[in-house]
């Protein structure tokens, strides 16, 4: 008998200056704020009850400061898939902003100039997923907004344009794995859960991006 599916644990990194501004945040290497600092140590009693099979964590620093602040650094492993899209020259500028030159954009159907088009991040999103399908077991990943809501829409079987509709909260904690009864049936087990994941308000009312 083939084994089911294993579960993923998936934590988005806690704030950064740019996703509490709602700036597209891709390689920028930005720390975490004081607050994303204070969300992100808030995970560790948190995730303390959970074994994990396998800890992968982005290579950007805000997910690796999250992953260490939640007490998994020393288990982790680099998983390059699991970095944030690249925005190109998108990147540091709000939604707003860009729709303003392109009225109706949309990152998961419209992709970025100069940086990656939806097919080569729906296929970094394939590639994690066969990776980690063989592990028994949880399996923590330490990754980004935007990413992680390709993530979920591919474990589900959508096309990445419906990744739209997928929104992380910084430093949350959603759960991807069998549904109940059916281990070979991938699902969504929880969403944005965690002991701090509501989104924080930016000064001027606009909410996190997903970056």
């Amino acid at each position: 008998m083939t084994l089911g599916l294993p579960q993923l644990c998936l934590i988005r990194h806690g704030e950064t200056a740019w996703s509490l501004s709602g700036q597209h945040t891709g390689k920028t290497d930005l720390p975490l704020t004081d607050h994303g600092i204070t969300t992100a140590r808030a995970l560790q009693p948190y995730l303390a009850s959970t074994s994990f099979a396998l800890v992968l964590t982005s290579p950007l620093l805000r997910a690796r400061e999250t992953c260490d602040l939640a007490g998994l650094g020393a288990q982790a492993q680099i998983a390059a898939d699991l970095s944030e899209w690249d925005y190109g020259t998108y990147e540091g500028r709000t939604s707003a902003e860009i729709s303003v030159e392109r009225p109706g954009w949309s990152v998961c159907r419209d992709g970025c100039p100069g940086g990656e088009t939806p097919k080569q991040v729906s296929e970094r999103a394939d590639r994690l997923i066969a990776g980690v399908r063989a592990v028994e077991g949880t399996i923590a990943l330490f990754s980004h907004g935007q990413f992680g809501a390709v993530l979920a829409a591919r474990w589900i079987g959508l096309d990445i344009a419906e990744a739209v509709h997928f929104a992380l909260a910084p430093a949350s904690v959603s759960i991807l794995g069998p549904k109940p009864g059916h281990p070979h049936l991938p699902a969504i087990c929880q969403w944005n859960a965690g002991p701090s994941a509501a989104p924080r308000e930016s000064a001027n009312g606009s909410r996190h991006a997903p970056s």
